[in-house]
């Protein structure tokens, strides 16, 4: 009978440990996600200056199109 118990306490606790590192995990991918999300706008905008560069060079080039 102390065999049954000790084997349910034992399978209770691999059930426990095991659903905590899953919460974990998934708490860790969710952040990693934030993280992900917050790199490619930073990306994004980083890129604003250049692409504004650009539309000024060939806003640049019409208009001097358009004189001649």
């Amino acid at each position: 009978m102390i065999f049954v118990i000790w084997a349910i306490i034992f399978v209770l606790g691999i059930w426990i440990i095991s659903t905590y590192n899953g919460l974990t995990a998934l708490r860790l991918r969710i952040q990693n996600a934030w993280r992900q999300i917050d790199v490619q706008l930073k990306r994004r905008y980083d890129l604003i200056p250049n692409l504004v560069e650009t539309v000024k060079g060939y806003m640049q080039y019409e208009q001097d199109t358009l004189q001649k």
